[in-house]
């Protein structure tokens, strides 16, 4: 009795002590875990967190009581859970805390078996762009369960008069959110007729479902960092009343209310969004996610890794671009905010790593200057490359091979070096890196122009010992001007080859080659050899099982990046001087290997 007077004492002083009663309210108990998977072997399904020196016994009432027993701290999932559950999904109990015999708080929660969307897609703001609903608003909420996101981000703000409303901009009609009434506000409603939302309201929309999460972004205070810490304590409350732990992944730019995140709920899962912490500091601080812009991990590639090694979640906002998409899908991350989630489902589909494969190598010329030179190295010359190519393959020339603004640039010059009118790269992997099996794919815009020959292939790492053809040549792609809309994909070996006519491939249709970019694909495996324009198959090669002059592809090969100028198959309808400067440019590199 004595405790519910103190409570009573607080709310009557002022509005914000309503808010430090709340917090002296639910701090005092939570618990370590608020989904399930399976219980551990011995049962153990949860553990309550008690604030330090308490000394409590616990007790569990309510709904589902029958199903659970408590051991200390810890509580267990009976035998007759499994027998009696019918499918239950979800948990419902409350727990008394005791001192002397007497029940001094008690508190209820709901417990949900784990059936959340296991998928990286995040819907910024409710999935509102392709079904024409408002952002953040209850009706693109829907929109992201009904796709099958595993989250939906949203924002809430605190009002003046305490209320937790939905929306991303700190003002609302012309209003600031943080400074005006609910009342106020709520005079402007959204564009399809919905009041602005409250914190409640999406609540309750969540937890009809166990797919899909709430992401919910707590926006950083104008108010200073006392009505920052009010709004923490505010949201944290309400989520506990209406017993939504479950559904709930907390951010905030706000590494304070981050933190206070935690005092009030120890075991949530916070993710912080401003890109200025390493992983290794997140994890220092109980931080379980790095939620940074996607040009975050572009500029510090490192923090990857770092990430996985210090078990911190990864996430990318707001990555609308297909090339974005593919680029962080292929590095593993584990969520993806965007709001394009179609997109993101079809390209997840599409991605290699959705298939087991795993990213071992890449170059996402995300750097200015000539190319790695850990990655990349030249072969030079102007010997006719045995096509009677006509120009001089430069060494380490930025005239030539030149990465800036995330693309590496192969320029091919009219200019004379030597016997040589023409000049060009010609970029390999050669005594760097070599793969056997796997995919292999490259971005890129190709040059106009009759005469150049731009392509991507790949060599066998033996070719210096026993030549070509026996050594084997994959053609990821070539394409000859005088051919305005077409590629090639070929193989060439010891029995198929093009000095004697046999070369095994194919010419595939491609639209705008010189204004888009295009990804060119091969997939490699002990059977087969597949060929790959924008994801679409269009030739495959198979392995007749015969000999290594049929089939020399079960050994490490080298990639080679380069434009011919004329040659057997370049030159054959000459070579237009108009075309130069010519720039072949490759957006991307990667080559994926079953894990």
């Amino acid at each position: 009795m004595k405790i519910k007077i103190f409570f009573l004492l607080l709310i009557c002083i002022n509005g914000c002590a309503i808010l430090k009663a709340q917090s002296l309210f639910i701090q005092p108990v939570s618990l370590t875990d608020y989904v399930f998977k399976s219980p551990s072997g011995n049962g153990l399904l949860t553990s309550v967190i008690l604030p330090e020196s308490s000394n409590f016994q616990i007790r569990i009432t309510g709904k589902n009581a029958k199903f659970l027993s408590v051991k200390g701290k810890d509580i267990y999932l009976k035998d007759n859970y499994f027998e009696q559950s019918k499918g239950k999904k979800q948990l419902q109990f409350t727990i008394q805390l005791k001192k002397n015999k007497k029940i001094v708080s008690q508190k209820s929660f709901t417990i949900l078996k784990n059936q959340f969307h296991h998928n990286q897609v995040i819907a910024h703001r409710g999935a509102w762009k392709n079904s024409a609903t408002p952002q953040n608003s209850i009706a693109a909420l829907n929109a992201a369960i009904v796709l099958g996101c595993a989250g939906s981000e949203t924002d809430v703000h605190m009002t003046s008069d305490s209320e937790l409303v939905i929306n991303h901009d700190p003002l609302w009609g012309g209003l600031s959110v943080q400074k005006s009434t609910l009342e106020e506000l709520r005079k402007t409603k959204l564009s399809n007729g919905e009041l602005l939302p409250l914190l409640p309201n999406f609540l309750k929309t969540i937890q009809n479902q166990t797919g899909t999460k709430l992401i919910l972004e707590i926006k950083p205070s104008e108010r200073g960092r006392e009505w920052a810490n009010a709004t923490v304590q505010k949201v944290i409350s309400t989520v506990h009343e209406m017993q939504a732990q479950a559904w709930i992944v907390y951010i905030s730019f706000d590494y304070e209310m981050l933190k206070e995140v935690l005092r009030l709920e120890p075991s949530a899962n916070v993710q912080y969004l401003n890109g200025d912490k390493t992983p290794e500091q997140l994890k220092e601080d109980g931080i379980s996610g790095a939620d940074y812009h996607y040009s975050v991990f572009q500029k510090h590639p490192e923090w990857i890794q770092s990430a996985r090694k210090n078990k911190i979640d990864l996430n990318a906002w707001t990555v609308n671009e297909e090339k974005d998409m593919n680029l962080l899908l292929a590095n593993g991350f584990d969520f993806i905010t965007t709001n394009e989630p179609e997109l993101l489902f079809k390209k997840i589909d599409q991605s290699p790593v959705s298939k087991g494969m795993k990213l071992v190598w890449s170059d996402e010329f995300n750097y200015n200057g000539l190319p790695d030179s850990a990655k990349w190295g030249y072969q030079t010359g102007g010997n006719g490359w045995g096509n009677r190519e006509k120009q001089y393959y430069a060494d380490a020339d930025t005239m030539n091979a030149i990465v800036r603004n995330g693309v590496l640039s192969i320029i091919a010059r009219k200019e004379n070096h030597g016997t040589n009118e023409f000049t060009s790269a010609r970029l390999t992997t050669k005594s760097k890196e070599s793969w056997t099996y796997g995919r292999i794919e490259i971005s890129a815009k190709l040059p106009p122009g009759r005469g150049l020959w731009p392509a991507a292939w790949m060599l066998g790492n033996d070719v210096q010992k026993i030549g070509w053809p026996g050594c084997g040549e994959i053609d990821i792609m070539e394409h000859v001007g005088f051919k305005k809309d077409t590629i090639l994909g070929t193989v060439h070996t010891g029995a198929y080859n093009h000095i004697k006519g046999t070369q095994k491939g194919k010419h595939e249709l491609i639209e705008n080659p010189y204004s888009s970019f295009h990804l060119f694909a091969i997939e490699w495996s002990p059977e087969k050899i597949d060929f790959f324009l924008d994801d679409l198959k269009y030739f495959e090669f198979a392995n007749e099982h015969k000999t290594n002059a049929e089939w020399p592809f079960d050994k490490p090969f080298y990639l080679l990046l380069n434009m011919a100028v004329g040659g057997n198959l370049g030159g054959q309808q000459g070579i237009d001087e108009a075309a130069f400067p010519a720039t072949y440019q490759i957006d991307y590199v990667r080559v994926f290997q079953f894990d």
